[in-house]
């Protein structure tokens, strides 16, 4: 005798669309009611003030959060040095993230692979704040990287780094150059594992074909390897960019205190109780990646993913 279960499955096996749906539903329903629900409600509140004697949120529609965010110098300065420190760790994370994921697709063996990866992936595994608070303890002035260097005699060269006006400090941990070295290792895995899945998806036989007609390493390099792998570098990109836009946490713990956007809107939140200021702080990156990522999948990224 045929169960009930049964016949509902043959009955979703004849029609595909519905087992389909019934399959992403609750996926769709999360997405839709938990994050973009909570992104709308976003939205909504950065078109709402507050009154700036009694600290009420005034709920009605005035772009005077947007007045007040883009009237302040203060606030570009916090846009332009947040993107800034996030498109400089995209670009050195991909200078070296590169020659590992090339050498991990093109040269590693059956046996050394799984090692690599387990060394890119390892990192992931620890806790995030364990992490930054371990930098910081050894960029610290008194910490082991400052002792290596004094026992070495090259602290002379780190006094010089750190005399760099603007990304220099009182010591690593307290500069910008700290910060930005934080960031590159916290989001390099996130680099190297596009950039080498997109290597590994090149045919062998391209690179054949490109030596067959005299192609030497370097043009082969050039003229195949690079365009073809180059979509993976931006789909990784979208990761380090999006991560290090976002950030408030590095900020906080390494560096001289200065304000990136994740900090500004911890701050207008939660000290100062500003949310409408707040929310319409949060659009700013919004606003960015979604530029950002219009110009990753014209250059294919998604397609690496």
């Amino acid at each position: 005798m045929t169960s009930t279960f049964d016949k509902f499955f043959t009955f979703l096996f004849y029609r595909k669309g519905l087992a389909i749906f019934l399959l992403l539903a609750p996926l769709l329903i999360w997405l839709g009611v938990v994050y973009l629900g909570s992104l709308f409600t976003l939205l909504i509140q950065s078109f709402f003030s507050i009154d700036s004697f009694s600290g009420v949120i005034k709920r009605e529609f005035t772009l005077e959060s947007y007045y007040d965010l883009f009237r302040q110098s203060t606030n570009w300065d916090i846009i332009i040095r947040t993107t800034t420190m996030a498109f400089t760790v995209t670009i050195v994370s991909a200078i070296i993230a590169f020659p590992i994921a090339y050498y991990m697709a093109m040269y590693a063996g059956p046996k050394l692979k799984p090692v690599l990866y387990l060394g890119v992936m390892l990192p992931l595994w620890s806790s995030y704040l364990v992490k930054v608070y371990s930098w910081k303890l050894i960029m610290a002035k008194e910490g082991i990287l400052t002792w290596c260097l004094e026992e070495l005699g090259l602290l002379h060269v780190l006094d010089v780094i750190l005399a760099i006006p603007v990304i220099g400090g009182t010591s690593l941990s307290f500069s910008y150059i700290g910060m930005f070295l934080v960031f590159v290792y916290i989001w390099l895995p996130y680099m190297i594992l596009p950039i080498q899945a997109s290597l590994e998806r090149i045919p062998k036989s391209l690179l054949e074909a490109s030596s067959d007609l005299g192609g030497g390493p370097a043009q082969t390099f050039r003229k195949v390897v690079l365009p073809l792998a180059f979509p993976g570098v931006v789909a990784g990109s979208i990761f380090t960019f999006s991560l290090t836009l976002g950030d408030y946490i590095i900020p906080t713990i390494i560096g001289n205190s200065s304000y990136f956007i994740g900090m500004a809107v911890y701050t207008h939140q939660g000290t100062a109780g500003n949310i409408p200021l707040a929310a319409a702080f949060s659009v700013i990156p919004i606003v960015i990646m979604m530029v950002y990522l219009m110009i990753a999948k014209r250059l294919g990224a998604f397609d690496a993913l």
